[in-house]
C-alpha cells in the first residue's frame, strides 16, 4: 500500500454563519473574508505539516488545483509542490493536479512539471485533473462543452512535449505552436506516473486504460458510496482486458485517529462538521455547468460530492452518521485499522490519499493524528496486496543520488563550512 498525506489547505477561519449568509464557498465567496496576514501563517503551518508527514514515514505528500474559493488555498499547487521539493528528500510529490485545460498554453504545465521533477531528483507523480465545473467554466470562464476537447488536445501536447527528442511544430484546434521545445526533461522517462482525478465522470474510466493511467476517485461522500462507482470502473478494466492491479485505483479518503473512538469524537467533532457545513457549501449552479459532465455521465446517475442532494444532507448529518455510513474513517488506531481494511479491499485500491487535516483543525490535532495512524495504522495496511507488492508502474522512480538540500545544509554547519 502507499499512503499520501494530503493537504486540501482550507481556509480556517470562514464565521459561523457562513452557510446561512453566503450561498457558496466557490466563485463567489467575499474575498473580505480573507485575511492575507492570517495567511502567511496558515500557508506556513500547512506546509509544516506536509513536511512532518515525511518525517512521519508517509510515502508522499500532495496538493492540487483550484481559484476563488475557501475550500483549497492553492490557485497554484505548483508553487507549493516547488516548496516543498527544496525542504523534503524521500517522499513522493503528489501534484493531484494541473487542471491542463485551463493552461494557455498547456506546454507550460509540461515545463513546471518537469522543473519540479528535476528539482525533486524524480519524485513527481503528476496529476491531470479535468477540474470542477466551479474552478474550469466559471472562475476561468471555459465553455464547458468544450472542456474535455480542449483537455485531450492539451494531454496530446504535453505528452509529445516530454517524449519529443527534438523542437516541433504543433497544429491544434486551439493550439497552435511553431516550436515546441520542452525545456527542462524531466528525470523519469518516459515521463512522471500520470495520476487522473475523477469526480464521477466514466468517460475517464476509458482515458485511464487507454494510456495506463491511475485513475484517482476523489470524493467526500465515502468509501461505501465510493464503492459503486470503483465497482464499475473494475468492470470497465476487465471488459478492456487489463490486469487488475490495485495500484491502478487511488481513493481519497477522510480519516481522524485518536487513543479511542469516544476521544476521536470529542477532538475532531467540531471540524469535521466545519468542512462539510463550510468548506463544501457549494452553490448547485456552480457545481455543475451545462455542458460539464457528459450524457454518459447523465445517464449513469452518478451522485457527485457537491451535488446539490448530498449539499442538502450535510447539513443534518451527525458525528455518527458520518462514521456508519463512511463519509469520515474515525476512531482509535484499532477501530481505524479495521475500517481501512475493509475500505482497502472494498475499493480494491493500492494508494490512499490521507485527509487527516480537516476543516479547521488546529496543528496539534493535526500532527497527533497524523503521528497515531503512521505509527499505529499503516504499518498494519502495508501488506494487503501481497501478490502485488512489486508492481511500481504508478509510482515515482527517484534517482539514488539525488541531493538532500536540508540534510546538506546541516551537515555543512557541523563540518564549519558554514556557520551554525
Amino acid at each position: 500500500m502507499k499512503f499520501t498525506w494530503f493537504n486540501l489547505m482550507p481556509w480556517p477561519y470562514l464565521p459561523d454563519d457562513f452557510r446561512e449568509k453566503h450561498r457558496s464557498v466557490w466563485v463567489d465567496i467575499p474575498n473580505t473574508l480573507y485575511d492575507p496576514k492570517k495567511g502567511h501563517q496558515v500557508y506556513h503551518e500547512y506546509m509544516d505539516q506536509l513536511e512532518y508527514a515525511e518525517e512521519l514515514g508517509y510515502d508522499g505528500i500532495g496538493c492540487n488545483e483550484h481559484h476563488q474559493n475557501g475550500y483549497g488555498l492553492m490557485p497554484s499547487p505548483n508553487i507549493i509542490a516547488a516548496g516543498l521539493a527544496r525542504r523534503t528528500s524521500r517522499a513522493a510529490i503528489a501534484v493531484i493536479g494541473n487542471s491542463i485545460a485551463l493552461y494557455n498554453p498547456p506546454i507550460r504545465v509540461a515545463e513546471e512539471f518537469a522543473m519540479l521533477d528535476v528539482i525533486s531528483g524524480g519524485r513527481l507523480l503528476a496529476g491531470f485533473p479535468v477540474g470542477t465545473s466551479m474552478d474550469t467554466n466559471y472562475c476561468y470562464g471555459q465553455i464547458p462543452a468544450l472542456t474535455r476537447d480542449k483537455y485531450a488536445e492539451a494531454h496530446e501536447l504535453i505528452m509529445r512535449a516530454w517524449a519529443e527528442e527534438e523542437p516541433f511544430a504543433f497544429d491544434g484546434k486551439y493550439n497552435q505552436l511553431r516550436w515546441v521545445n520542452c525545456w527542462p526533461k524531466p528525470i523519469q522517462k518516459p515521463h512522471p506516473p500520470i495520476y487522473i482525478p475523477g469526480g464521477g465522470s466514466i468517460e475517464t474510466w476509458d482515458f485511464c486504460l487507454d494510456y495506463d493511467y491511475n485513475y484517482s476517485y476523489l470524493s467526500f461522500t465515502g468509501y461505501l458510496r465510493g464503492k459503486k462507482l470503483l465497482d464499475g470502473y473494475w468492470d470497465r478494466v476487465a471488459k478492456r482486458g487489463k490486469d487488475e492491479s490495485p495500484y491502478r485505483a487511488a481513493f481519497a479518503q477522510t480519516i481522524c485517529v485518536a487513543e479511542t473512538d469516544q476521544e476521536a469524537e470529542k477532538l475532531y467533532a467540531e471540524h469535521v462538521s466545519y468542512f462539510y457545513n463550510r468548506c463544501l457549501h457549494v452553490a448547485g449552479g456552480f457545481a455543475d455547468a451545462p455542458g460539464y459532465r457528459t450524457i454518459k455521465t447523465l445517464q449513469a446517475n452518478v451522485v457527485t460530492a457537491i451535488s446539490e442532494d448530498v449539499q442538502k444532507l450535510f447539513p443534518t448529518l451527525t458525528w455518527k452518521q458520518l462514521i456508519d455510513d463512511g463519509y469520515v474513517i474515525a476512531g482509535s488506531p484499532a477501530t481505524v485499522r479495521q475500517r481501512m481494511e475493509e475500505m482497502i479491499k472494498g475499493l480494491r485500491v493500492g494508494h490512499v490519499f490521507c485527509l487527516i487535516h480537516v476543516g479547521n483543525m488546529p496543528d496539534w490535532k493535526t500532527r497527533y493524528s497524523s503521528k497515531l495512524f503512521a505509527e499505529k495504522v499503516m504499518p498494519h495496511l502495508r501488506d494487503m496486496w501481497p501478490e502485488w507488492k512489486d508492481d511500481n508502474r504508478w509510482w515515482c522512480k527517484p534517482m539514488e543520488e539525488r541531493l538532500h538540500p536540508e540534510e546538506n545544509l546541516k551537515q555543512a554547519r557541523q563540518d564549519g563550512r558554514l556557520p551554525l
